[in-house]
């Protein structure tokens, strides 16, 4: 098996440290995930994530000539796909103008009619 940046794995946590886990890749292989890539917040004790023994998805980010591997929890996750809706799909740069004119239009003579309703409207008297 041969181990690549951006190859997706699964692995064996053989060792916990302070500032990472030791990943077990098979072929004798073994990887590193920093603690800043166990999980997409932050993580203060690596413990309350990973034990020994805990079989995980990694994905490799870096592999460096004296032969050590970098590994990211996080980045293994599959992100959804974010589907567009209708509007986004079938609304033209032109339509989302006239939109805006309108709803901008309507707003500001909305603001107009209050103002001058406070003020007493053109032509009142002061006193």
């Amino acid at each position: 098996m041969s181990i690549e940046v951006g190859s997706k794995l699964q692995g064996k946590v053989t060792g916990i440290t302070n500032f990472g886990a030791f990943v077990e890749l098979g072929d004798k292989k073994t990887g590193l995930v920093h603690i800043s890539e166990v999980a997409d917040n932050y993580v203060k004790d690596i413990n309350e994530h990973l034990s020994i023994g805990d079989e995980i998805k990694v994905k490799v980010i870096n592999v460096e000539k004296d032969g050590k591997i970098g590994l990211s929890i996080k980045k293994a996750k599959d992100k959804p796909v974010r589907q567009k809706s209708a509007r986004e799909r079938t609304e033209n740069f032109e339509a989302k103008m006239n939109r805006f004119l309108k709803d901008s239009e309507d707003r500001l003579a909305s603001l107009k009619k209050h103002t001058e309703s406070r003020r007493g409207g053109r032509g009142a008297k002061r006193g």
